[in-house]
């Protein structure tokens, strides 16, 4: 169990090493094309210089960084359409990154939302997105491991994952929690990227993993074994593959080298001059040009497949 526990650490530090830019145990150097300034910094120095108030945010601004999944926020609406979870319902939002999930539900859903992530930066963010889009007060965040959630037994109504399943490294754990804290009959909501048929080796990096350890990618089937085996029931689900696929090449075709502009954002209009918004480029730093052209070949050649779905528990 220690020897175990100790390899779930090891990949869960280096999975922060992808998403914050910071190498575990090491005492100075970064990968290529990262700063050295924390990425709420960076963000809002991005943002000022897009011509916003970095106090007074609203949800179309920070579009671009809010939710860093396939599909965006449009496929978080349709996750939440399929759920149809009733207002005031309590939501656990596992992996939530930079929280634009955790706001989506709070803001169009009415619903309590508590986000949770390994990577203290992206909670930094959330919290600071959520205090300037007017939303703290709805949402929480958390820095902490998905496998040992710091949440009471049967305190939430609903567990919402968004291409999170793929960083972690002790899956029947991470599962067997969502199944601690769930109320009642309550729902699992997945938006997951798993394997595909072809067998031949991820084309890296891709957005959640820069070296093959970081990935932590299961076949449907596999995934569908460990909820049956947990006492979920599946209510729905779907294969949304084309829809990612669509979404991820209309992107590219609008993304730049990294040596042009890297926040490849959304065009903003501010007193008469246009900005650009800060996009997914201002996290990942200038590998993010070839992380999504590699996720784009992925999908194409059937190494990856992108699910969505509603579990209940027994």
């Amino acid at each position: 169990m220690k020897d175990t526990r100790s390899r779930s650490e090891a990949v869960l530090a280096r999975v922060d090493e992808h998403y914050a830019g910071k190498p575990a145990g090491k005492p100075a150097g970064k990968p290529a094309g990262r700063l050295d300034a924390r990425l709420t910094d960076r963000l809002r120095d991005a943002f000022q210089a897009a011509g916003c108030d970095v106090e007074r945010l609203s949800l179309d601004e920070i579009a671009g960084i809010d939710q860093l999944h396939l599909g965006g926020r449009a496929a978080s609406r349709r996750l939440s359409q399929l759920a149809q979870l009733p207002p005031g319902s309590r939501v656990l939002d596992i992996g939530c990154g930079t929280g634009g999930a955790s706001r989506l539900l709070a803001a169009e859903g009415d619903c309590q939302v508590v986000g949770i992530d390994v990577t203290a930066e992206f909670i930094d963010v959330a919290r600071w997105l959520s205090r300037a889009t007017g939303l703290s007060s709805r949402t929480r965040f958390i820095c902490a491991d998905a496998a040992e959630l710091p949440l009471p037994s049967a305190s939430v109504d609903a567990v919402w994952c968004q291409h999170a399943l793929l960083n972690m490294p002790t899956p029947d754990a991470v599962i067997g929690e969502w199944c601690r804290v769930l109320a009642g009959q309550g729902k699992l909501l997945l938006h997951e990227v798993v394997s595909g048929d072809n067998p031949s080796p991820l084309v890296l990096p891709v957005p959640w993993a820069s070296r093959r350890e970081h990935s932590q990618l299961e076949s449907l089937a596999q995934l569908e074994r460990r909820l049956e085996s947990a006492g979920f029931e599946c209510l729905t689900l779907e294969d949304v593959t084309a829809d990612a696929l669509a979404w991820r090449g209309k992107h590219a075709r609008h993304e730049q080298p990294p040596q042009a502009d890297t926040t490849q954002g959304t065009p903003a209009k501010t007193e008469g001059s246009r900005h650009t918004l800060p996009g997914a480029a201002a996290i990942f730093g200038e590998s993010f040009v070839d992380m999504g052209r590699n996720l784009l070949d992925n999908l194409q050649h059937d190494r990856v497949r992108v699910v969505q779905g509603v579990w209940q528990r027994g």
